[in-house]
C-alpha cells in the first residue's frame, strides 16, 4: 500500500471512530490496527 493511500485511509478511519463516538486517546492506535487489516486482505485479494 502507498503512503498515500495510507494517508487517505488514516484520515477515513479517524473520521469514522470520531463520527462514532471512539475514545479520542484511543484513535491512534485503533486507526493502525485497521490499516494493518486493510494490508492483510489486500494481500488477499491480490493472490485470490
Amino acid at each position: 500500500m502507498t503512503e498515500g493511500v495510507r494517508a487517505k485511509l488514516r484520515v477515513l478511519v479517524k473520521r469514522i471512530l470520531r463520527k462514532y463516538g471512539y475514545p479520542p486517546d484511543k484513535q491512534e492506535k485503533a486507526a493502525e490496527t485497521v490499516l494493518q487489516q486493510a494490508e492483510l486482505f489486500s494481500a488477499e485479494w491480490v493472490s485470490s
